[in-house]
């Protein structure tokens, strides 16, 4: 469904401090970065698309996060989605909701919310029952 998810930030070096970890933390490999331009991505798996790109903005113009948008990170274990929340507070991020069950999307839906230093709003979920046993 996806070719790629653009996420813009205003300090590129302080977004790779952030991504690079989080997304490290949940396995999603790697694929390129160039710091002239600035940008950077990592690619799904099997892959090779859809990737999750950082960069600046194309027109050049201040970053600014949308309301209502968010990206949402797919994690294959409850305790991945608490390891990964709390890496991003570490590397930056703010919370924007601790780890946890939210039944009112689905009975396993167990995620956490967080923005990146730029404000950009993310999750962390796993809705896989078996996780909760785990």
């Amino acid at each position: 469904m996806f070719s790629h998810i653009m996420v813009g930030v205003t300090d590129f070096d302080r977004a790779m401090a952030f991504y690079r970890p989080v997304l490290d933390a949940l396995g999603v490999a790697f694929r390129f970065i160039e710091p002239d331009r600035p940008w950077a991505g990592w690619q799904s798996s099997p892959g090779p698309r859809p990737l999750f790109l950082i960069g600046r903005p194309y027109d050049q113009e201040p970053h600014a996060p949308g309301n209502g948008q968010m990206v949402a990170f797919m994690a294959p274990t409850r305790a991945a989605v608490e390891a990964v929340h709390a890496l991003a507070l570490a590397h930056g991020g703010s919370s924007e909701g601790a780890p946890g069950l939210r039944p009112e999307y689905h009975p396993h839906y167990y995620a956490a919310y967080f923005r990146d230093p730029d404000g950009n709003k993310l999750c962390v979920v796993c809705h896989d029952e078996q996780a909760a046993r785990a």
